[in-house]
């Protein structure tokens, strides 16, 4: 019955709690027997006086950071966890046990405080150790290896530069720190230091009671900051694009009337667009917002296209001209060439006029005697086909003067867009990198 069984429990209890395990000569250790009495009472908690509590002190160093995964919100990470706590019926006396003060016993055998991660989210799927270490006065530590999959909070927007903030909770009715926050901090950061693309700034924590209803738990809250080795992510993906961007800056240096500008700057579009789509997989994504460095590519890329809206208003500007005898609009003269000297005209179109001119002037004066004899019917001709070309030449003459305010008006914006545009890059980079610094500055 459950009354004779608890009555064995108590007289079997108290045998074992009164009385030292016992050792025979020429074995190092307690009997089997004598602590075969102690494994049967593996789902009891081991106290001879079941009010007092059993404390259970924790501490663990952290060896590796497997993986963060963004997307998902969890942190994968690798902790070599350290359990103590005291055993009441597992003392002997070294002297009648052949001097031994240590032993190692299946931790399956014994009873083991329920250690309980808040933040777990999967199954532990590291190895197991089987076996703990006892002390000769019933102290007890075991050493686990722990793969702990973890719910974490990650903020990406500062990404690569980005630090994270994790919580680790172990609770249990009986738990308490086994080293001091500091200690376990520097344990994990000697070797966690030639760990891949994290790095450990701090472990922080503290010790705080849970009560769900009338039940209390202990807990022991641990906060590990982590911070990400940018070096990777800085070659990879901020360099090229500084490198593409300074291209098409460069490319404003292209003579606009020789060169096919244009072309070359949707060529350098699509360079850009084909590094984004093959460095996506680098950016972390999540549901609750973009990584600075996503919106930097993005503006990265609009910059482009703007520079590419500059190029073609200037190629229209420079062939605006093509429409015959098209003036320069007034604002535009007043705006755009207020400050630039008159237009000089080609010397050919001037010689070519000049020399019609003192043709006409010559051969159709009908006043002016030619050796003494009268013009002549072919002269006339002449003279008619003199004007002709003086008056072609003329509109050729005025064509090459509208190109040239034209060609005048297309660098002037040229030069200013170009100002503008430089002035726009420079302030955008300054307010990237000031940012950067300061969340640098702050981890």
């Amino acid at each position: 019955s459950k009354v004779q069984k608890l009555n064995l429990f108590c007289l079997w209890s108290v045998s074992v709690c009164f009385s030292k395990l016992t050792c025979e000569e020429g074995h190092s250790g307690p009997t089997y027997e004598s602590m075969q009495a102690v494994f049967d009472l593996k789902p009891f908690r081991p106290a001879v006086n079941l009010s007092n509590p059993t404390i259970a002190n924790i501490s663990f160093t952290l060896y590796a950071v497997l993986g963060v995964n963004e997307k998902t919100q969890i942190l994968s990470t690798f902790l070599w966890l350290r359990l103590y706590w005291h055993n009441e019926f597992l003392i002997w006396d070294p002297e009648e046990c052949d001097g031994a003060t240590r032993i190692s016993l299946p931790v399956k055998h014994l009873w083991s405080p329920d250690i309980i991660v808040y933040e777990f989210v999967d199954d532990d799927v590291s190895q197991a150790c089987p076996y703990v270490y006892v002390n000769h006065t019933g102290h007890i530590r075991w050493d686990r290896m722990l793969r702990l999959v973890s719910a974490c909070n990650l903020e990406i927007f500062s990404f690569p530069f980005d630090v994270q903030n994790c919580t680790f909770t172990f609770g249990s009715y009986m738990v308490s720190p086994a080293l001091t926050f500091k200690e376990m901090s520097g344990n994990s950061k000697r070797y966690l230091e030639a760990s891949g693309e994290w790095e450990l700034v701090d472990i922080l924590g503290e010790t705080s009671i849970l009560q769900f209803g009338i039940d209390e738990w202990d807990i022991i809250t641990f906060w590990v900051v982590i911070k990400r080795r940018p070096v990777l992510y800085v070659v990879n993906l901020l360099i090229p694009s500084s490198f593409l961007m300074l291209i098409d800056i460069l490319s404003f240096y292209l003579p606009p009337h020789s060169v096919d500008r244009a072309s070359f700057k949707m060529t350098l579009i699509l360079g850009y667009t084909v590094f984004l789509l093959i460095m996506n997989d680098l950016l972390p994504s999540t549901a609750n917002g973009t990584p600075i460095i996503g919106i930097y590519f993005s503006v990265c890329l609009a910059l482009m296209v703007i520079s590419l809206l500059e190029t073609v208003i200037i190629t229209n500007v420079l062939h605006h001209s093509s429409m015959k005898y098209q003036e320069v609009p007034n604002w535009v003269r007043v705006v755009v060439l207020k400050h630039i000297n008159s237009l000089t005209v080609g010397v050919f179109v001037r010689n070519c006029n000049n020399l019609a001119k003192s043709l006409d002037v010559i051969l159709c004066n009908p006043s002016f005697p030619v050796l003494g004899i009268s013009a002549m019917p072919e002269l006339s001709q002449i003279c008619q086909y003199l004007g002709d070309l003086r008056a072609h030449l003329t509109s050729l003459q005025k064509e090459s003067e509208l190109q040239d305010q034209w060609c005048h008006v297309g660098y002037v914006l040229d030069f200013l867009l170009f100002r503008i545009y430089l002035l726009l890059i420079t302030f955008y980079a300054l307010v990237i990198i000031s940012m950067w610094c300061v969340w640098i500055s702050q981890s």
